[in-house]
């Protein structure tokens, strides 16, 4: 019985898109070096097309999550490897960003916490582990993003499942454009092609996984009153870096000097929505916060 499964595992992985040999790359080791990284960057051009062409689905997924973030529901990215460690950047990298509570996007790792930094043997064939995980968290209204290159990650699968169950919007971001994924409402296809490397997917899938998250993510923070024009106002000054950053936006886009700006962020608590609003209308931090507040966060809708 044990043959007959490692048998129809073994059929089932080598027919997975990303465990073929490329044919571009089948002398990697025997052509100069300057050649070799010739071919890395060809094959890295051709990860545009592919994300371009699921443009269409990470608009879907990208409305998904705006929805599940302005009812005040909650996101969950699930993966394992290189996908899950991808999922936890989206999570760490948008709240300071764009001024979310840091519980809103969370990412769930197979293996933990530990399994960021050091690979995790075996974690991810545990269809019941990310079953559990979504299970104890997921609610009607979230949005469960799992990631896995290959599509059919069991530590994933579980999670999306889950999270169908629980009633929450289910996306599958995949660089198998083959595998159906029944528990997911979208799927978000990154067709790549084979790896430079046979079945490296840290490397065209991870990088057409990144582009696609980035485009998600960035989206719908945009979509859900985040940014104005192109400027992140609501921006946390968790860093000099970022303090700055929030007085060249609050004095570019409310229209007054470094020294203004300044003096605006310190009496919002750097709020550059707030500091922006009493600006350019001239107007209290409690009239700026209200006309915040009925715009919902809009500033388009208040400075036009």
């Amino acid at each position: 019985m044990n043959n007959r499964k490692n048998s129809d595992a073994f059929t089932k992985y080598s027919k997975l898109p990303t465990e073929q040999s490329n044919p571009r790359t089948r002398d990697l080791d025997r052509v100069p070096l300057r050649r070799v990284l010739e071919k890395l960057n060809y094959e890295d051009s051709l990860v545009h097309r592919a994300v371009a062409a699921a443009i269409p689905q990470i608009e879907k997924a990208a409305r998904a999550v705006s929805k599940s973030y302005l009812a005040g529901r909650r996101i969950y990215f699930i993966g394992a490897g290189t996908s899950g460690r991808l999922g936890v950047l989206e999570a760490a990298e948008i709240p300071p960003t764009y001024g979310v509570a840091p519980e809103i996007f969370t990412a769930l790792m197979a293996g933990g916490q530990m399994a960021v930094f050091h690979s995790k043997e075996g974690a991810e064939d545990v269809f019941e582990n990310g079953k559990k995980e979504i299970s104890r968290l997921a609610r009607r209204g979230d949005t469960v993003i799992g990631i896995a290159a290959s599509g059919i990650t069991p530590y994933v699968q579980g999670g999306l499942a889950a999270g169908k169950k629980a009633g929450a919007v289910t996306v599958l971001v995949t660089c198998n454009p083959r595998e159906k994924a029944k528990e997911a409402s979208i799927r978000v296809a990154l067709d790549v092609g084979p790896e430079p490397v046979s079945g490296s997917t840290r490397m065209k899938s991870g990088t057409a996984t990144k582009l696609a998250l980035n485009m998600l993510s960035t989206s719908s923070m945009i979509i859900s009153g985040k940014v104005y024009r192109n400027w992140m106002v609501d921006v946390k000054t968790t860093s000099k870096k970022l303090v700055h950053r929030a007085e060249r936006i609050t004095a570019i886009v409310g229209g007054v000097d470094q020294g203004e700006a300044r003096r605006l962020l310190d009496l919002t608590g750097n709020d550059v929505k707030t500091a922006i609003v009493m600006a350019r209308l001239g107007v209290s931090r409690a009239k700026a916060a209200g006309r915040i507040k009925k715009a919902r966060g809009f500033l388009k809708n208040i400075l036009g």
